[in-house]
């Protein structure tokens, strides 16, 4: 949870390994110069063109470089400052939000107050088990009235028996958590209750010992429940024994200490709690076992957007929060119909008036958004809404733990994509520092103001949309990063590990994550430079360094692609630009890097991994710039492709796998041309470079799986199979209101 307070000696490292960088390039400069001076070695207009691409590209990899080693250099000096707000503090945060908290009158539900949180977990085809664990996580957190939503985006009428079966479990979770919490929560309620009515004695001293020992028993008892779940949950993956370790066994251990410091006063006749503190402390637990959850389809009703992608199904929920809608059929099918509060609303949040359903959504003031196979340790919203309800944080829009990997993966794949993914957390602290944070949008929670202040509404085909989130592109958080710049908001990064999500477990599926990373970055460019702009003009100009390091995490993925491709292929003046100290100006980028992962609890040698790992994804790279390009040409908007989550491999497509193939033959043949011409810098280079990528399909992809991917890949390029007919969808609505509303063509089309 808490990183490692790094020494002296390492932070002053962190600072000169960017300076170091620069001057090694600049040293490399001066031999490309003194290179390029001796006799007519530009006088071929081929060779002029392969310099400057090679030195353009050096130049683009030196500069992500040294963006990597200025953002960790200023995010361990947020490690070692950082300190733990006391939870003392907490509690006090906590009863005070409970007191100012508003409740609702003339309402059935007048003991409900109105949530501060709401948390939303977008889900579409996810495995029921994996979402359950998500669930929990939130269920626990320990922050008053909080009210929990899963955004289901399955199709509702799934012909797949499998899908269906899904479909109807993810629908029942939520009942079952709040089930599962029942005895507890009814427990520490009536704990509450006795400790509201426990009466003070002379001096306060009998009364306050009685209202301690309450809530040591309470939290024994929360301690043993939360263990005894943790004994029964099921621990076939990493991810179900992280869940049972992390979430409920810490805990477990966190209410068991408590109660056994209370003991231990009780026994040594030192001061108890005060009545008052002892009501903050029993708090806590009620605070833990009481949430409302429910679970919501957006497909269901022809009045919400159905565009594919998580964007769309957190901005369709977003847009009805806080209001009371009926259910209603019209030309399009079921609709969501605002309707006045005078409606008589049922205590589980729907009530019928004359058959018709009412479905009220909770208003809030924050938000939680949280990906279906990510995680929240306990105090995740506890500790960011105290954040933010600080009176010097009330511009800060988002705030959040960048995710980290759950630990203990089964495979080296998902090893080393984990320590790529806590490398980035590392980097985002650090892009704190300088003011330019990102929304990663696997977890954060959001203020409701800032979300009201990006709100844009259109009109697409007759029904009326709204979006808080962009879905221009497939990085939707990373655009709307810069849309919450743009209104004078702004983002943190909370110095610990709160969070955690999936890493892809084989090829296949990283290929689909990565490739849907690199798409979007390039489209965002042009919207950094309009707040650049913008910001010179209203005078609040950004600094260098927030610029560049914003552009860099934009548009790394593009120019690092292609400068790596280049390096690797071009050979200007027959090898004379490959020098030893071209090999050097890396030195500083991967020495920090392999100390990084060492501090992060990896081994240091996992920084050659890392490397043969990113020459495999090079193509899933490329291929998402390319998509970034080619909608920026055509003007449509990318598919979203979510990450399978699956217990069986994920197929890889087979230009993916021969792709890599090509690297090591090309790297191998560049290295013996390079040998036998004694050109020993572009050998040693391209050497290492086709053995890392030889290790990587050996190793990461495995010979057998890339096999395989590439038969069948090439079988279902010669093999294809006439694509299946679809039945007309039923219509639904009469034909003749088809006929009024939309038109006869279509009323025909209904009838086919």
């Amino acid at each position: 949870m808490l990183h490692a307070i790094p020494s002296a000696a390492r932070m002053a490292r962190a600072r000169i390994a960017p300076a170091l960088c620069v001057l090694l390039w600049l040293a490399y400069l001066v031999t490309v110069v003194v290179a390029l001076a001796r006799g007519d070695a530009l006088a071929d207009a081929t060779q002029l063109v392969e310099t400057i691409v090679f030195l353009v590209s050096v130049t683009m990899l030196t500069f992500s470089a040294c963006m990597y080693l200025l953002a960790r250099s200023a995010a361990l000096p947020r490690f070692a400052a950082h300190r733990r707000v006391r939870r003392i503090v907490l509690d006090e945060h906590v009863e005070q939000m409970t007191l100012n908290a508003p409740r609702p009158e003339r309402d059935s539900r007048a003991d409900h107050r109105k949530p501060r949180l709401v948390a939303l977990l977008p889900s579409r085809t996810e495995d029921p088990d994996l979402v359950r664990l998500s669930l929990w996580s939130v269920a626990l957190q320990e922050f008053p009235d909080l009210h929990v939503v899963l955004l289901i985006d399955d199709d509702p009428d799934p012909s797949d028996p499998d899908e269906r079966e899904s479909l109807r479990r993810n629908r029942m979770l939520a009942a079952e958590i709040m089930a599962d919490l029942e005895p507890m929560r009814l427990r520490v309620e009536a704990a509450w209750v006795r400790l509201r009515r426990s009466t003070l004695g002379p001096l306060g001293r009998p009364g306050a010992a009685e209202a301690t020992a309450i809530v040591m028993r309470e939290y024994a008892a929360a301690a043993q429940w939360l263990r005894a779940r943790a004994d029964a949950a099921p621990t076939r993956t990493h991810v179900e024994v992280f869940f049972a370790n992390q979430v409920l066994r810490t805990l477990a251990t966190s209410l068991d200490v408590t109660a056994t410091a209370l003991h231990e006063a009780l026994e040594r006749d030192e001061t108890p709690l005060s009545h008052a503190r002892a009501e903050q402390v029993l708090h806590r637990l009620v605070n833990i076992f009481t949430v409302e959850m429910s679970f919501f389809e957006r497909k269901r009703y022809a009045s919400l957007s159905h565009a594919p992608n998580k964007a769309m199904n957190l901005n369709s929920y977003l847009g009805l929060l806080g209001g009371r809608y009926r259910e209603q059929h019209d030309g399009r099918g079921l609709a969501l119909i605002p309707v006045g509060a005078q409606t008589a609303v049922t205590t589980d949040g729907a009530a019928s008036t004359d058959s018709e359903t009412i479905i009220d959504t909770p208003d809030c003031e924050f938000v939680l958004t949280l990906d279906a196979d990510s995680m929240l340790l306990p105090e995740y919203c506890l500790r960011l809404v105290h954040l933010l309800d600080q009176p010097e944080n009330h511009r800060i829009a988002v705030a959040q733990t960048p995710y980290s990997a759950y630990r203990g993966a089964p495979t080296r794949l998902e090893r080393l994509s984990g320590a790529t993914t806590d490398l980035q957390h590392i980097v985002h602290q650090g892009l704190t520092a300088f003011g330019a944070t990102y929304w990663v949008g696997a977890n954060a929670v959001l203020r409701r103001s800032a979300l009201e202040d990006i709100r844009r509404e259109t009109v697409e085909d007759g029904l009326r949309v709204v979006r808080f989130i962009s879905d221009r592109t497939v990085i939707e958080d990373t655009e709307s990063s810069i849309d919450i710049a743009a209104h004078g908001w702004t983002l943190l990064n909370y110095p610990e590990r709160l969070s955690y999500s999936a890493t892809p477990p084989d090829f296949g599926s990283l290929v689909i994550q990565r490739q849907r990373w690199a798409d979007g970055g390039l489209l965002i460019l042009p919207r950094l430079h309009d707040l650049i702009v913008r910001r010179r003009r209203q005078g609040e100009p950004l600094p260098l360094m927030q610029k560049l390091l914003r552009a860099n995490y934009l548009g790394s993925i593009t120019w690092v692609t292609l400068g790596l491709l280049a390096v690797l292929t071009l050979n200007p003046l027959g090898g004379q630009l490959v020098t030893a100290q071209l090999l050097l100006i890396a030195t500083p980028y991967f020495v920090e890097m392999a100390s990084d992962l060492r501090y992060l609890g990896y081994r240091r040698r996992d920084v050659l991994g890392i490397y043969g790992l990113n020459l495999l994804i090079l193509p899933a790279n490329l291929a998402g710039s390319i998509g970034s390009v080619a909608q920026a040409l055509t003007d449509r908007k990318a598919r979203f492709v979510r990450t399978p989550k699956v217990s069986t491999r994920t197929p890889a497509p087979a230009l993916y796998v021969l792709a890599p193939l090509l690297i090591i033959g090309g790297a191998a043949a560049i290295a013996v041309r390079a040998g036998l011409a004694a050109d020993w810098g572009t050998t040693a280079f391209a050497g290492f470079t086709a053995l890392a990528a030889a290790w990587g399909v050996t190793r990461l992809i495995g010979l057998r799986e890339a096999v395989s991917d590439l038969w069948f890949g090439w079988m279902n390029w010669i093999w294809v199979a006439a694509p299946p007919v679809a039945a007309p969808a039923p219509a639904t609505a009469p034909v003749w209101s088809i006929v009024v509303d939309d038109g006869a063509l279509e009323a025909m089309g209904a009838l086919r």
